[in-house]
């Protein structure tokens, strides 16, 4: 009772409250007593380095691990998390980045999947229906429910993983990095939708590397720091550098510093080229650029409008169906004939492909093979007819050191390294070769905030040591602070091209979506 004798309001509990949980695999302390505390009806941010804890903190939320100690607790209860469906029951739905959807399937069959209402089925699909036209009406995410799902965009897919979410019960909702497919116009879309869920009582929980949408979406952000929450702060109070310098442990540069580039002659020159994938589909439509020594040509887009296939082409990787490239004046591919990657190789043209695990790396391999694939005939890594095992674990080991690897062991097997980690294993390889050329996929997808300075740093240092250098990147604030001149890719075309000075987030995103340069 108040004063005055008014009931008082009552006191929400936490939404979610973490109590001294602590996770070990193995020798790696991965979260080490971690407390944490997110308030009902707010959106949460949590961010850290590579390696820092977050997704295991996240994995054991929703069940995937559990904890070797600590607590759990729920709405004020303490609560039992021993799988995914236990997450579920508690009100705990996750969207993850890789979404989980099958394709082929309408919106309404992959929302139901799994939870399809017993033995009538036609009962429970009308009724799922019913409830899922309310979910999208009050939470504005508006989708074709009879839409298959494999015709809608990244965006809308998106938001059909909310929609589970939420058909499912969803109270608190973890998001694993996800904007990290979506043009800056369907970020700021999934953002209005938070702040939706938020006004409805429901709770946030954002993992992401990104400063800036911490600082837009949030209310609150924690960091992480090998395995430990080293703050929680109000968002308002705080600022992007102070949450990096508490990532990092020391002050960290968001922008590395980039003098005018010098451009010389053209090493690269792709003519009116053509890429048809496995499926018969025209991927790559006539494209035509030229990449000189001494510049950085960025390449953005929203993923899957033929940047991978564009790429991958240039690198030997596939054969195209029209159109041709040269590398210093030699052609390199052509519908008659293409050079291989190990052949590209010597002509000192490196790759660092867009999806290290499935091009970058063997994750059963120990890092040190992994550290020379496609590099193991160099004279350095052999010696009488055999490879040189003992050269082989050096090198990457000086390379673990130079590029801050962890753990830096050689011997440990890749598939054991953090996703940030493997991907700076792959960056060393091919930069350190000293290329000519270098062709970039995604270089910082998954890297923390302080490897990306680093690499920003050392891509900027090639550039400005005359190499030529076509960069690949979803991340719009990575492409305007590295490039030169821009190019945007949407379906298959180059629809537009800027010079960095010339270029923001607006413009580009209004290319990436499709709308002319003239218009944008």
């Amino acid at each position: 009772m108040t004063a005055n004798g008014a009931q008082a309001p009552a006191v929400r509990p936490p939404a979610i409250e973490l109590k001294n949980i602590d996770k070990r695999f193995g020798p790696v302390h991965a979260n080490r007593a971690i407390s944490l505390s997110v308030p009902a009806g707010t959106i949460h941010g949590i961010v850290g380095e590579n390696g820092a804890g977050k997704s295991t903190l996240m994995s054991i939320l929703y069940g995937y691990y559990q904890a070797d100690s600590g607590e759990i607790w729920v709405d004020g209860k303490l609560t039992k998390i021993d799988d995914p469906g236990d997450a579920i029951a508690a009100g705990i739905g996750m969207v993850h980045q890789h979404f989980m959807l099958v394709d082929t399937f309408t919106v309404l069959e992959n929302v139901v999947l799994g939870v399809e209402g017993g033995l009538l089925l036609r009962a429970g699909m009308d009724k799922a229906r019913k409830e899922l036209k309310r979910l999208e009406r009050e939470y504005k995410l508006e989708v074709d429910i009879d839409a298959v799902v494999g015709d809608l965009s990244v965006g809308l897919r998106q938001r059909i993983e909310i929609l589970k979410a939420l058909f499912r019960g969803a109270n608190v909702l973890i998001l694993d990095e996800p904007t990290g497919v979506l043009t800056p116009a369907e970020a700021d879309h999934l953002f209005r939708i938070l702040r939706v869920l938020k006004q409805e009582g429901k709770t946030a929980i954002l993992i992401t590397h990104k400063l800036r949408e911490v600082m837009a979406a949030t209310d609150n952000v924690s960091v992480m720091r090998r395995g430990e929450i080293v703050g929680s702060v109000r968002t308002a109070d705080t600022s992007p550098p102070q949450l990096a310098e508490m990532m990092v442990g020391r002050k960290v540069l968001l922008r590395v510093e980039r003098r005018p580039a010098k451009p010389g002659r053209t090493v690269l020159e792709v003519d009116g080229l053509a890429v048809i994938d496995g499926h018969g589909v025209e991927r790559v439509k006539g494209v035509s650029f030229q990449v000189r020594a001494g510049e950085v040509v960025g390449i953005a887009g929203v993923a899957g409008n033929g940047q991978s296939e564009l790429i991958e082409t240039i690198a030997g990787m596939r054969a195209p169906s029209g159109g041709r490239i040269l590398l210093n004046d030699r052609e390199i591919s052509s519908p008659k004939s293409h050079l291989s990657p190990r052949d590209l190789r010597g002509l000192r043209l490196a790759h660092i492909p867009e999806d290290r695990l499935r091009m970058g790396l063997i994750a059963p391999f120990a890092a040190h093979d992994s550290a020379i694939l496609g590099q193991q005939g160099r004279d350095v890594y052999n010696r009488n007819l055999m490879l040189n095992q003992g050269a082989i674990v050096t090198s990457c080991a000086d390379n673990m050191q130079r590029y801050d690897v962890r753990p830096s062991d050689p011997k440990l097997a890749s598939i054991n390294f953090s996703g940030g980690n493997q991907q700076k294993i792959v960056l060393a390889r091919e930069i350190e070769v000293d290329p000519e050329m270098l062709l970039v996929g995604q270089p910082t997808r998954g890297v923390d905030i302080g490897a990306i300075e680093f690499i920003h740093r050392r891509v900027l240092e090639l550039r400005d040591a005359g190499k030529a250098i076509l960069l690949v990147s979803v991340e719009l604030d990575e492409i305007m602070g590295l490039a030169d001149r821009i190019l945007v890719m949407n379906e298959g075309r180059v629809v537009g091209e800027l010079k960095s000075e010339d270029a923001d987030e607006n413009k580009l995103g209004l290319l990436m979506a499709g709308i002319s340069s003239k218009a944008a």
